[in-house]
């Protein structure tokens, strides 16, 4: 096919915080799918926590991301042009080909998408990893019971608003922190129960005020105080949901773990991390429960969406500093 796709490659490692010459903006011809292979048009791709440690020249629970070569993640596009017997022209297919304009697949990763059933930028939001994530962190390791509360730090991420609001759907008390009063009046607007600006208030402070008799689950998002202070809060037999800790992925130097660590002994605790992608055979649980709750308002999402693929870079470095509401995406083609 005749032009150029744009896409985005990581070109230098960071250490602390990343800025936007880690990465180029390269030019690469539209490929002819092969025989067996789709030629896919973005729409939208994801900009991800998670990607930030895949910028260091460590492995953790996935490979680092190789320098020169295109960022990769969750994407979602409409088939171009196809030589594969299992997708058409004109499908709209999910993938993980990530920061590109245009994408070459030969089929084996694609999940088709449902465009009358929801956005398809859904997919990679509330009805997607993220959405996906919360519902098992929530669900499968936090177990909640009614009448008990819930502490979930990042609350007006993507990950943090669907597991506060899932946490309510089960009939518990939900408190979350955020970064702004945009982001606190929008988690009023979901239900929370109670919420705090932990630029402005320490979370054990909070949590004095707003649980002084405990929590029973903390969904933990960020790590450094705010798990010193869960810890500090949690009731006997409390479960600590730990989904990530995006506050320490910048940090040039180890930082001090929580100094009440004791208190998982004397108070039972259990506190127990997961990664997503060792879950997916429930994903279709998930995806039955959260799209009928999309539908009937019960579970409610925002977007934060940046134009233009040569903005992708700023929108992940505004991720990593608190800039979203909701899911943060990159548009880089139509939706329609």
């Amino acid at each position: 096919m005749d032009g150029v796709s744009r896409e985005i490659r990581l070109v230098a490692r960071p250490r602390g915080f990343p800025d936007e010459d880690l990465f180029e903006v390269a030019e690469a011809p539209i490929p002819d799918p092969a025989e067996g292979q789709v030629l896919i048009r973005n729409a939208y791709f994801s900009v991800d926590p998670y990607m930030r440690p895949r910028m260091n020249d460590v492995r953790s629970y996935v490979a680092p991301f190789t320098l020169g070569e295109a960022m990769t993640g969750g994407a979602v596009g409409r088939v171009a042009a196809s030589r594969s017997s299992r997708y058409a022209e004109g499908d709209w297919v999910l993938h993980q080909l990530g920061w590109r304009e245009w994408a070459l697949s030969d089929g084996a990763a694609l999940r088709r998408l449902d465009p009358d059933a929801a956005p398809v930028s859904t997919s990679l939001g509330v009805l997607g990893m993220p959405g996906f994530t919360a519902w098992y962190g929530i669900f499968a390791l936090g177990r909640p019971q009614e009448g008990e509360t819930v502490l979930v730090s990042g609350a007006a991420g993507a990950v943090g608003s669907a597991a506060g609001q899932m946490a309510a759907l089960a009939g518990c008390r939900v408190i979350g922190s955020a970064g702004s009063e945009e982001k606190l009046a929008w988690l009023r607007e979901l239900g929370f129960d109670g919420v705090f600006n932990y630029r402005e208030q320490k979370a054990r402070e909070a949590l004095a005020e707003l649980a002084p008799d405990g929590i029973d689950i903390y969904f933990d998002n960020v790590g450094g105080d705010h798990l010193e202070a869960a810890i500090g809060s949690l009731r006997t037999h409390g479960r600590v949901v730990a989904c990530g800790s995006i506050s320490r992925y910048n940090d040039a130097e180890p930082a001090a773990g929580p100094r009440n660590m004791f208190m998982v002994v004397t108070k039972r605790i259990r506190i127990e991390g997961f990664i997503i992608t060792d879950h997916y055979e429930r994903f279709g649980e998930f995806a039955g429960e959260a799209a009928g709750w999309v539908r009937d308002g019960r579970l409610r999402y925002r977007e934060t969406i940046v134009d233009g693929i040569e903005n992708a870079p700023k929108a992940f470095l505004g991720l990593l500093r608190g800039e979203n509401i909701g899911k943060m995406l990159v548009q880089v083609g139509p939706d329609e």
